[in-house]
């Protein structure tokens, strides 16, 4: 079965864009159209699902995703749902914001040994986790670990290969073992039973590819591989990379040992080896995703969260990836899913297509300018505050630039920019934002909108409660009250809001 974007998974989760494929099957971003949140969906592939076993293969799918959902460490990714359709399995999966270990390593040549350790120790810290229950992962790999924007390490598809991997036989009778032979410890290759050992022997060799930047054992077959992992010992890294701690060598050799029995004991003692290699506490080894920032930075804040993120790559829709150029099509794309309530969704689309639309008509066309309003008051709509800023401060200075500071669509986007400064958590800069604009909405002869400018005042107030100012957030409060009664009446709403906060700050006052 050919599997496209578009096609929408147990009538709810919308495949966005393919983000990889392997021997069990591909990986979609993907939306949730119930939540409106990004989600990723694993499909196994109709040829490990279909025949006679089918059903009973679905009934120990369910199964195994029930039991790894109920195992908690972040370290994991959280799954949220499972089933299948048709003759295919599915998994939807938190989406991880991140590299996957393999790009993270080929993008970095060579892989610094600090990272290296890192990385184990972090999935040292998983491998205990699921080990305890018991959960073996069985295909423990670069592509099912992601490096994420913290540098924390996540581990994917946790007992999807145990599910997948039932018929051990499969490899005698066709030459292709289940899983990823690169990884596979020898008792796992020959049918054998499988245990926590079985993924301290893939932790090794993960760990030596990212030291010596190749897998251990590699070959043009399978079988080859396999053999090679039977008979031949690995070659010391230390040769490859000198300034390898000795120690680091000898837990590597020690992982990649023939017989389960002379590999470490346990997930928990290969960390506390790496414990004593980890960094320092104190500024991490450099670049982005690095892997040592949970260790020597501990519980901080996630890089570049208090600034504006640089905008990265949305996956994009079918309907705009098959239609580059049809702006008018994604509009009236987004329109649907605003309809819906399909925020997120909506968008993604118009951070896609707004590159497109400015290379077609032009940066300064009617055509860029409504899409760009669009796409800010979305960001605004959806909660995405620190995103709306910046498109909302362009808008307004450049229509400024144009027609005037007194323009009403310029003075809503600098209205809308201080709404973002004060959910932002920068009541200072939110401040003088409202003060600024107060003027135009106060003057008839340019912008007046009593009611809006009633709305800045109320802010005003609240503002300077924030900042501690309580004299000045009466007064202005107290004035406002005022002119809300002499234009609504005493009845009206907001001059019942601004009643209570007053009679709050008379209690406090003294």
């Amino acid at each position: 079965m050919t599997v496209t974007a578009g096609r929408v998974v147990a009538g709810r989760y919308e495949l966005s864009t393919l983000i990889g494929q392997g021997g069990m099957g591909q990986v979609w971003a993907a939306y949730d159209r119930r939540l409106d949140r990004r989600v990723a969906v694993k499909l196994l592939r109709p040829d490990k699902v279909a025949g006679q076993e089918a059903e009973e293969l679905r009934r120990r799918f369910l199964r195994e995703c029930r039991v790894t959902a109920q195992v908690d460490h972040p370290g994991l990714v959280t799954v949220h749902d499972a089933g299948s359709e048709g003759e295919e399995l599915f998994l939807v999966m938190q989406y991880v914001d991140g590299a996957d270990l393999s790009d993270h390593l080929a993008e970095h040549d060579p892989y610094p040994w600090q990272w290296a350790v890192a990385v184990a120790a972090q999935l040292c810290a998983v491998l205990s986790a699921v080990h305890a229950v018991p959960i073996v992962h069985r295909d423990l790999k670069p592509r099912n670990v992601m490096v994420k924007q913290d540098g924390s390490v996540t581990v994917l598809d946790l007992g999807v290969a145990s599910v997948m991997d039932a018929d051990t036989t499969r490899l005698t009778h066709t030459g292709t073992p289940i899983g990823s032979p690169a990884y596979m410890a020898p008792e796992q290759a020959m049918g054998g039973a499988v245990g926590p050992y079985t993924d301290l022997y893939a932790l090794g060799v993960l760990l030596h590819e990212l030291l010596s930047g190749n897998v251990p054992f590699a070959g043009s077959t399978a079988l080859g591989v396999l053999h090679r992992h039977l008979y031949e010992p690995p070659l010391p890294v230390r040769r490859l990379r000198p300034e390898v701690p000795e120690a680091l060598e000898a837990l590597v050799l020690r992982l990649l040992a023939k017989d389960p029995q002379h590999r470490p004991a346990s997930a928990q003692e290969v960390y506390e080896v790496l414990a004593l290699l980890l960094p320092s506490r104190g500024v991490p080894t450099g670049g982005p995703l690095d892997p040592t920032r949970p260790f020597v930075r501990p519980h901080a804040p996630w890089p570049d969260r208090a600034r504006t993120p640089a905008p990265r790559p949305a996956p994009v829709t079918p309907s705009t990836e098959a239609r580059k150029t049809d702006v008018a099509h994604a509009v009236d794309e987004v329109k649907r899913l605003l309809g819906e309530g399909r925020i997120t969704q909506a968008v993604d689309i118009l951070g896609a297509i707004l590159p497109t639309a400015a290379e077609e008509h032009g940066e300064n066309s009617p055509v860029v300018r409504t899409l760009r309003r669009q796409y800010a008051a979305t960001l605004l709509d959806d909660g995405q505050y620190r995103r709306a800023l910046p498109e909302l401060r362009r808008l307004a200075d450049e229509r400024a630039a144009e027609v005037g500071s007194a323009d009403p669509q310029s003075l809503r986007h600098r209205y809308e920019a201080a709404q973002c400064l004060e959910q932002l958590g920068d009541p200072a800069a939110a401040l003088a934002e409202y003060r600024a604009l107060l003027p135009y909405y106060e003057n008839q002869y340019v912008a007046g909108d009593p009611d809006l400018a009633h709305d800045v005042r109320r802010r005003i107030g609240h503002l300077l409660l924030a900042l501690g100012d309580r004299p000045a957030a009466h007064d202005t409060l107290a004035r406002l009250l005022h002119d809300v009664e002499r234009l609504h009446g005493p009845g009206h709403p907001l001059a019942a809001e601004v009643r209570r906060t007053l009679q709050w700050l008379g209690q406090v006052r003294g």
